[in-house]
């Protein structure tokens, strides 16, 4: 009997536990603040999405465990968990008319309450389970659909909401005369996205969707018939077109996107610096926004022409010096680490990157590195009569600067040394075992890390014309840290998916500005529990865990039989 009953109440666990995270959200100040953001003018708002999305996902869960072909049960299950969604909610709403909650939470607010129960207090309880139970009904459905059909309509729905939630970006970059105009406004009305823009958005992309689903298994047969010479023409011709695509983003895309790229650009920097240290030789550094600051304060000081300024080198003389010092540092920081493993050597790179704040905001260093006032009067960049003064330009200077790093620890990681970082991840004793210098190679890891990090912190500083100590917080270095580890630890693809998702996203939607660090936490629990590889994972790790599961399926088939 009871084999009958789990998955019932499994489903109305499933809805109890979503529900608890739709409450949360709701008490974070989340559903207030995104109810003004409209996806679809006048049908869906961003803070209505969040609830609805627990309830589909408490109703997709709740179907799970179906045996055989019938699909009544799991669509009752689906409903019982998105109305299990909505009791909850409902009683977030209910308690809210007893209690004046906002004692403890901020944003238990009258106009938060009217979100949730579509503007009409504890009397639109029966239409908020009604809701909820349809739409865990709809998350139901999802968990039969065949992937033939799901992935198209999943696809078609991501890309409508997702133009939805950057319509401002797009009216801004479709803000032009002529056919960009035209497309604006076949889209978009003042406020968002207009109903009849969202059907186009979604038969458009439901309908590529559908047409690759068919017919992309006979392209990737075409691209597999290729001669090596003709695939390698192929890649070169696509590179050729990114590149030309990605030279035409100043252009069009105008100054604010150009500041946003330019700061994925410096992050980047930072996580293909710290990639090195910790995604290929495994040495977990928590003081890397060190570098940062030292390659900052070198490029700073040298061409500054304020009160600070030594010699007043141009920023192509100064960059060379700042990557050189940022490599000593690294050098200098890794020779009392060297015996550290795991947890110690976290805390004891934390305990570096702290010192360099504090010895540059220290009154015996005031009267050479300005203290609390920092640096002013750093020129920008110049070449020939070019000059590198806002984000439109400084936006060529970050690309070639990843362009340039990445080519370098493309070259590393696939060199002697590269493979010697990567024993030392996987274990320290054996590949000193394999006569592996462990010394010279962890040096190698943090001395070319600090120097990554340092070319970064020197664009930092011309793009700002100034430098101050409070803009190298402990907080850049966890940044950095799950940036690589969203993206995929030891990926260089992975850093620049990380880099965009983490840095890039939060910037364009400012609105969640106030809940980035939140974010962050999710998305780090999420990838963990989900895609514990990453976004974008190096082939190397992908092959790991993938070895890993053959080998405990294997082991699971020789246990039953």
């Amino acid at each position: 009997m009871s084999r009958y009953r789990r998955p019932w109440i499994v489903a109305v666990q499933k809805g109890l536990l979503w529900g608890g995270v739709a409450v949360f959200l709701a008490l974070v100040g989340m559903v207030e603040t995104f109810a003004g953001r409209q996806l679809i003018v006048g049908v869906f708002s961003l803070g209505l999405a969040l609830p609805v999305l627990t309830a589909v996902v408490a109703g997709y869960q709740g179907a799970a465990g179906q045996a055989g072909g019938a699909h009544g049960a799991p669509l009752v299950r689906g409903a019982l968990a998105g109305a299990a969604v909505g009791a909850v909610v409902s009683a977030l709403v209910v308690l809210g008319g007893l209690v004046n909650m906002r004692s403890m939470f901020v944003s238990a607010s009258p106009a938060m309450f009217a979100a949730l129960s579509f503007g009409r207090g504890t009397s639109g309880i029966p239409l908020v389970l009604l809701g909820a139970a349809a739409v865990g009904a709809v998350g139901a459905a999802a968990s039969f659909l065949s992937a033939g059909v799901r992935r198209p309509l999943v696809t078609a729905l991501s890309w409508t909401l997702g133009v939805g939630l950057f319509q401002e970006l797009l009216q801004i970059l479709l803000h032009a005369e002529g056919a960009r105009s035209a497309v604006r406004e076949l889209l978009f009305i003042e406020d968002g996205l207009s109903i009849r823009g969202a059907t186009i958005v979604f038969a458009l992309s439901w309908g590529s969707s559908t047409v690759w689903a068919r017919r992309g298994g006979a392209v990737r047969q075409w691209h597999g018939r290729l001669s090596a010479p003709q695939q390698r023409v192929l890649r070169l011709g696509s590179l050729g077109g990114a590149v030309a695509l990605l030279l035409l983003v100043p252009l069009a895309a105008g100054p604010f996107i150009s500041q946003v790229l330019v700061l994925v650009g410096l992050f980047a920097l930072l996580g293909l610096g710290l990639n090195i240290v910790v995604g290929f030789a495994g040495l977990l550094d928590l003081g890397y926004v060190a570098f940062f600051a030292i390659g900052a304060y070198t490029v700073g000081l040298l061409t500054s022409v304020g009160e600070y300024g030594i010699v007043g080198l141009s920023f192509w003389a100064a960059v060379p010096v700042a990557v050189a010092v940022s490599l000593v540092a690294g050098v200098l920081l890794g020779v009392p680490v060297l015996g550290i493993r795991g947890d110690y050597l976290a805390i004891a790179t934390l305990g570096f990157g702290e010192i360099i704040r504090i010895l540059v905001l220290s009154d015996f260093l005031r009267p050479w590195l300005g203290g609390s006032q920092g640096v002013l009067g750093i020129p920008k960049p110049m070449i020939g009569g070019f000059e590198f003064r806002g984000p439109e330009q400084l936006f060529y200077l970050t690309l070639a600067s990843c362009a340039l790093v990445i080519f370098v620890a493309m070259r590393l990681r696939d060199s002697r040394l590269g493979r010697a970082w990567m024993a030392v991840r996987e274990d320290e004793d054996v590949a000193e075992a394999m006569g592996i210098n462990l010394v010279n190679v962890k040096l190698m890891a943090f001395a070319m890390g600090a120097a990554f990090g340092g070319l970064s912190g020197a664009i930092f500083a011309v793009m700002l014309g100034s430098v101050f100590p409070h803009s190298f917080q402990l907080l850049i270095s966890i940044n950095v840290l799950s940036l690589i580890i969203v993206g995929g630890m030891g990926s260089m693809p992975g850093v620049i998916v990380g880099s965009l998702f983490l840095v890039g996203l939060p910037e364009l939607l400012r609105e969640f500005a106030e809940y980035r660090f939140l974010i962050y936490g999710a998305a780090l629990v999420l990838m963990m529990q989900l895609r514990p590889e990453g976004l974008w994972p190096a082939e190397a790790v992908k092959r790991e865990l993938h070895a890993s599961e053959e080998a405990g399926a294997a082991s699971g088939l020789r246990g039953g039989v």
